[in-house]
C-alpha cells in the first residue's frame, strides 16, 4: 500500500529523529553539566602562569619570612612551620579535571579517597625548595591537612610526600582529618612555636574562619590584616572553596553594547 505524501514525509522525519537522537543527546548533555561553570577556575588554577607567579612569590616571602623569625629568635630550635597540603604544597587539579569533564560535582569529595591512593599530585612551584629551606635551617615542619585520615588514606599520603621529596614526612608530622585544624595546631604548638602558617583556605590560619558565613571572613579578614603576609601566607585557589556558592554583585546600570 502506497502512503500518502504527508504520512511518508512524517515517518521519514521520525526516523530522522530517531537515528539522531543519541547524538543529539549528547550534544545536550554539557548544557546540563553544571559542574562545567568551573572551567575557567580550573584553567586559571592549573594553566595560568599568574598562577604560577603568585605560588613562587609566596613561597619567597615566605622565606623571607622564616629567614626573619629564625633570626629574631637566635636559632631555630623550638620553631615550627606548619602548611596545609593541598593546592598549598601540592597540586591536584588533575583529579579535579578529570572529574569536570565526566560531568562530577568534584567537592563533594568522593572521589578524593581513591585519588589520594592512587593519584599523582604535584609540588606547588616553590615548595620544595622552601620545605628544604627550613628543614636544613632546622626548623620543624608539620603538614595539616584535611586529607582522609583513614590509615590506608593516610599511609598513602606520606607515600606520596616523600616520594616528591618533601622533607621532615612521618605519621607524627602529617596531621589529616579528625580533630578541627585549630586543635592539630594546638598539638604543635605544645611544643613548638608556630612562626609561620601556609594555606589555600583561610581556616588554615584561624579557627574563627571555620565554617564561617563569607561576609563573617571577609570581616575576620580585615581584622587580622596584619597576619597576612607576615607570619600567614595564603595560595590561591579558584577550584574549590566554601566561597563558590556565595552571590555575586552585579553593575546595575542598563548593558550598552558599542
Amino acid at each position: 500500500m502506497q502512503m500518502k505524501p504527508l504520512a511518508a514525509s512524517l515517518t521519514a522525519l521520525a526516523s530522522v529523529i530517531a537515528l539522531a537522537a543519541p547524538a543529539l543527546a549528547q550534544d545536550a548533555a554539557p548544557a546540563e553539566c553544571q559542574v562545567k561553570e568551573f572551567a575557567m577556575g580550573l584553567r586559571y588554577q592549573q594553566q595560568s602562569a599568574e598562577v604560577r607567579a603568585l605560588q613562587l612569590q609566596a613561597y619567597a616571602l615566605a622565606r623571607a619570612n622564616l629567614e626573619a623569625a629564625i633570626a629574631q629568635a637566635g636559632g631555630a630550635a623550638g620553631l615550627a612551620v606548619v602548611s596545609d597540603l593541598d593546592e598549598t604544597a601540592i597540586d591536584n587539579t588533575p583529579l579535579l579535571v578529570r572529574d569536570m569533564e565526566k560531568c562530577h560535582v568534584y567537592d563533594t569529595w568522593d572521589t578524593w579517597g581513591d585519588w589520594e591512593l592512587r593519584g599523582k599530585p604535584t609540588p606547588i612551584p616553590g615548595a620544595l625548595e622552601f620545605f628544604d629551606f627550613a628543614d636544613k635551617a632546622g626548623v620543624a615542619i608539620y603538614y595539616i591537612s584535611d586529607r582522609f585520615g583513614e590509615p590506608e588514606n593516610k599511609a598513602a599520603t606520606i607515600a606520596t610526600l616523600k616520594e616528591l621529596g618533601f622533607p621532615q614526612v612521618s605519621d607524627e608530622t602529617v596531621l589529616l582529618y579528625g580533630t578541627s585544624k585549630a586543635e592539630r595546631r594546638a598539638v604543635v604548638s605544645k611544643d613548638h612555636k608556630i612562626v609561620l602558617l601556609l594555606g589555600d583556605t583561610l581556616h588554615d590560619f584561624d579557627g574563627v574562619f571555620r565554617k564561617a558565613p563569607t561576609d563573617v571572613k571577609r570581616a575576620e579578614v580585615d581584622k587580622n590584616a596584619a597576619h597576612f603576609g607576615a607570619d600567614w601566607i595564603v595560595f590561591p585557589n579558584a577550584t574549590y572553596g566554601d566561597w563558590s556558592t556565595a552571590p555575586l554583585t552585579a553593575w546595575d546600570a542598563e548593558l550598552v553594547v558599542k
